[in-house]
C-alpha cells in the first residue's frame, strides 16, 4: 500500500471517528435519556436505563396539553412548505435575471442580496411592519419572515447555477417563438433541479428548526411551533424534574430533519458545488 493511500485511509478513519462523536453520540444521549423514567433522567448520564419507558414517555409528550406538540407540528409543516416554496419561486427567478441580465440596476440589487446575509434582522420595527399589515400572530405573517431571511442566500446558490446553462439554450427558445415566462418555467427552471433539491433541503431544515422568528413573530399556544414546545418544556422540566419528557420532545423534533439530510446528502452536495465548480 502506497504512502497516498495510507493517508487516504488514516484521513478516512478520522473523519468517520470525529463524525461519530460530533453525531452519534449526542443523539444517543437523547435517545436513552428519553427512554428512562423521570428520576433516572434527572440524572442526566449517559447510562443504560434500567426500565425502558421510550413508548410511554413519546405517549405522554404527545397527549401534554391537548395535543399541543402535534398542533406545533402541523403548523411547522406549514409554515416549513410555504416558506420554502416562496423562496424557491422567487430566487430562481431573480437568480437567473442578475445572471443573465445586464443592467445599471445590479450592482444595486447585489448589494441588497448581500445585505440580507450581512445585516442582522431588527425586531421591533418588523413588528410594526406586521401589525400595519394584520400579519402580526399568523402563519402567514411568519411566512414572509422566512422567506426574506432566506432569500439572500437562496439567490447566491441560483445565480451561481445559472452560469452553468449554455445562453444557446435561452437563444434557441426565443428563436422558437417563447416568451419570457415560458422560457423560464419551461427551459431554465427543469435545468435548475439539483440546486432546487439544495435549497429545499437546506431552507426546509432552517425554518422547521427556527426559533427566534416564531418566538418574536408568533406567539400564543395556538400558533405553537415544534421549537417553541421545546422552549416550553425546557422550562417546566428544570423545575418539575421531567427531563425524561424533555428528551423525548427533542428526539420527535429532531426525527424530520435528520430523515432529510440522510437522503438527500448527496443531491445537497451536488448542488452547492456545481455553481462553484463550472462557475
Amino acid at each position: 500500500m502506497s504512502r497516498l493511500a495510507v493517508r487516504r485511509w488514516t484521513v478516512g478513519t478520522i473523519a468517520i471517528a470525529v463524525s461519530v462523536v460530533v453525531f452519534l453520540v449526542p443523539f444517543a444521549f437523547i435517545l436513552v435519556t428519553a427512554a428512562k423514567t423521570a428520576p433516572e433522567a434527572s440524572m442526566l448520564a449517559f447510562s443504560w436505563p434500567s426500565e425502558w419507558k421510550l413508548w410511554d414517555n413519546i405517549a405522554a409528550v404527545l397527549a401534554d396539553r391537548n395535543g399541543i406538540l402535534i398542533r406545533a407540528f402541523v403548523n411547522s409543516i406549514v409554515l416549513t412548505v410555504a416558506s420554502v416554496i416562496v423562496m424557491v419561486v422567487l430566487a430562481a427567478m431573480v437568480g437567473y435575471v442578475l445572471q443573465r441580465k445586464r443592467s445599471r440596476w445590479n450592482g444595486v440589487v447585489n448589494f441588497f442580496v448581500l445585505a440580507g446575509l450581512i445585516v442582522p434582522p431588527a425586531v421591533v420595527p418588523t413588528i410594526w411592519v406586521l401589525q400595519g399589515l394584520g400579519l402580526f400572530k399568523t402563519l402567514g405573517g411568519l411566512v414572509l419572515i422566512e422567506a426574506t431571511f432566506g432569500l439572500s442566500f437562496c439567490i447566491l446558490l441560483f445565480r451561481a447555477f445559472v452560469s452553468t446553462i449554455p445562453r444557446e439554450l435561452d437563444e434557441a427558445a426565443l428563436i422558437d417563438g417563447a416568451g419570457p415566462i415560458r422560457l423560464f418555467f419551461q427551459v431554465v427552471l427543469p435545468l435548475l433541479k439539483p440546486v432546487i433539491v439544495t435549497v429545499i433541503v437546506v431552507q426546509s431544515v432552517a425554518v422547521f428548526n427556527d426559533f427566534a422568528n416564531p418566538l418574536y413573530f408568533l406567539p400564543g399556544d395556538a400558533n405553537a411551533t415544534v421549537q417553541l414546545t421545546l422552549y416550553a418544556y425546557a422550562s417546566s422540566s428544570t423545575s418539575a424534574g421531567q427531563f425524561n419528557l424533555l428528551f423525548a420532545d427533542i428526539l420527535l423534533i429532531t426525527i424530520p430533519p435528520l430523515v432529510m439530510y440522510v437522503f438527500f446528502n448527496r443531491q445537497i452536495v451536488a448542488g452547492m458545488t456545481s455553481g462553484a465548480i463550472k462557475g
